[in-house]
């Protein structure tokens, strides 16, 4: 494959699997579109153009010809000096790829928190309430980025020659359907039987064993598990502290993350949601996994690093629905 179509590949997955369904994505980027259509010549040069047809600005192609060919890649959780070192020492690595994002998809990760708003109206919500908490948050996170070195894995990569990208929301997407459709199917009626669900998953086996498996974060075992949502698994990182009050007024009894700070445990706590955290880099392998499986069906090989729990689904790439099933 080339580079350009491993990286299409990406984007198409994560649209396919996006909580907000295709339709609302097609608008967004029409609507980015017809922004781009309107700004002045002088700021057009500096506009996003990938983000016309890849709605997620935290997943991008960092380092790299497009067009060459990718017969063996090295994916990891977190990819950066040291696993790009390595990838040129083994010299036969034709792309680095990372789920966290570095570099601008790093810098602009903030432009991905909206979807979290639309994901939050789905488990009722109100979506007005969600937008206006929503935005707090994503300010502070833009502040908080507006300092980073975001660029030095992209220039240690383009000094050695060793083609990167990343893949974040695309990924995190695929592990939003793969635990939502999960925990659907199996309709669990309790928080213990929510862990014992989770626990049949072989990314969170393995973590248990590394010691970072699934923990009851609020509530008890014992506890009705109530309505689930999953809202803390995709779009880009951790939202409003002081949602959760909102989430059990619309009735939300448990939540399923993959982390949470010690704030929002003490907000979810307040407001009595019992929350499940999965665990970070186990629910990130899911979503990498998933994605990886589709290059290996299409002759790519796989080297695994830096946390990522390699797990093979065999999925067929002729029925993507076996994607999130």
């Amino acid at each position: 494959m080339r580079l350009s179509e491993i990286y299409n590949l990406s984007i198409q997955l994560g649209i396919d699997s996006d909580p907000r369904g295709r339709e609302r994505v097609e608008k967004f980027l029409q609507k980015r579109g017809e922004e781009y259509k309107i700004l002045p010549d002088n700021e057009k040069q500096y506009f996003d153009h990938e983000s016309l047809f890849n709605p997620y600005s935290d997943s991008r192609i960092l380092f790299g010809d497009r067009e060459a060919e990718v017969r063996r890649v090295m994916a990891g959780i977190d990819v950066e000096g040291d696993e790009l070192i390595v990838a040129k020492q083994l010299g036969n690595i034709d792309l680095a790829i990372a789920h966290h994002p570095r570099g601008r998809a790093l810098a602009k990760l903030d432009e991905v928190m909206d979807m979290q708003a639309d994901v939050l109206g789905q488990y009722g919500v109100p979506i007005n309430i969600a937008e206006a908490l929503l935005k707090v948050r994503v300010s502070e996170v833009t502040r908080g980025l507006s300092a980073g070195n975001h660029y030095r894995p992209v220039e240690l990569a383009r000094l050695l020659g060793v083609p990167y990208m990343c893949a974040h929301t695309v990924t995190d997407n695929l592990v939003f359907q793969f635990l939502k459709r999960k925990m659907e199917n199996e309709k669990p009626e309790t928080v213990g039987e929510i862990l014992d669900i989770l626990m049949t998953i072989d990314e969170y086996k393995e973590a248990t064993s590394r010691g970072s498996g699934p923990i009851l974060f609020s509530g008890s075992k014992e506890n009705h598990a109530g309505v689930i949502a999953v809202t803390e698994i995709t779009g880009g990182t951790e939202g409003a502290h002081n949602i959760y009050e909102k989430m059990a007024n619309a009735g939300i009894g448990t939540v399923i993350a993959m982390h949470q700070s010690e704030k929002h445990h003490k907000f979810a706590e307040r407001a009595h949601i019992n929350v499940v955290v999965a665990g970070h880099m186990s629910s990130d392998s899911i979503g990498l996994n998933i994605f990886l499986d589709q290059l290996e069906e299409r002759g790519v090989s796989v080297v695994p690093c830096s946390g990522l729990i390699r797990v093979k689904r065999n999925f067929s790439r002729r029925d993507p629905h076996d994607l999130i099933t």
